[in-house]
């Protein structure tokens, strides 16, 4: 298997009605790609999609070789921050073995080749000494650092960080940079999905770049994919971000909305 991810004119949405389309890509094994657009592009449905969570409209898709629903088992998701619910009485422990689950079964005993497992993604982001505490009571860096010692506890194939940087101080940015490459390091695939084009030149090989529809309501579309140097220019940024003000090699360019 040479690709980890496979779309041939895919599109993805919910109740039949299209958030992202014309999806024609082939992601190498190992490879790290930034997934950058303005909201509504449809970031977060394609990776839900991958994940055969949202419905797919159009086109075919294989991920690790075969079909969403049955990849899933091999794939690591963090989800966005907002999405998660913090009150769960649960501590930082507790929610990284959740990650065992889609392997194992929630009902099966974890073990003690689970508890080492869990002890070491704790371990890998930082935080073993945090294991006991309640996991509402950590700032969001660390909870964001706890999913990610989830999505990695069931040692995955393929990595889907939805919006993983957000509101993130330094200390806890530099750790997750940190994990993305070593985890790219170790042959991994990782879809990032971020606004922050300095993480994408710092941290990944390849870029996907989602443009919004032509008018509201209509799906987003790729506006450029391929290795990080030859996909991420100037006039692929502007195509994606239209009326929006972003930074390009820490140049700040201000595009205009493209008319019909």
């Amino acid at each position: 298997m040479t690709a980890a991810l496979e779309l041939h004119d895919a599109a993805f949405g919910y109740d039949g009605v299209a958030r992202v389309e014309g999806l024609s890509l082939e992601v190498p094994c190992g490879a790290a790609v930034a997934l950058i657009g303005p909201n509504g592009s449809g970031k977060s449905t394609l990776l839900r999609g991958i994940l055969g969570l949202a419905e797919r409209t159009a086109g075919t898709v294989r991920v690790l070789g075969e079909a969403p629903e049955r990849a899933r088992r091999r794939i690591g998701s963090l989800p966005q921050a907002d999405t998660r619910d913090a009150t769960l009485p649960i501590t930082l422990r507790q929610a990284v073995t959740m990650g065992l689950y889609r392997s194992r079964g929630a009902l099966a005993p974890i073990g003690r080749s689970g508890r080492a497992a869990v002890a070491a993604a704790l371990e890998r982001v930082g935080l073993a000494e945090l294991a006991a505490r309640r996991f509402g009571e950590l700032s969001g860096g660390q909870q964001q650092r706890g999913i990610l010692a989830r999505a990695l506890v069931s040692d995955p194939q393929l990595l889907l960080l939805d919006e993983p940087f957000n509101g993130l101080d330094r200390e806890n940015r530099e750790v997750l940079l940190r994990l993305v490459g070593e985890l790219r390091a170790e042959g991994r695939t990782i879809v990032v999905s971020t606004h922050d084009l300095e993480i994408a030149q710092e941290a990944c090989s390849h870029v996907l770049l989602l443009a919004s529809g032509h008018r509201p309501g209509q799906p987003g579309h790729p506006a450029a994919f391929g290795p990080l140097d030859a996909a991420l220019t100037l006039d692929a940024v502007q195509h994606a971000f239209q009326g929006t003000t972003v930074e390009l090699d820490h140049h700040t360019v201000t595009t205009t909305r493209e008319t019909e």
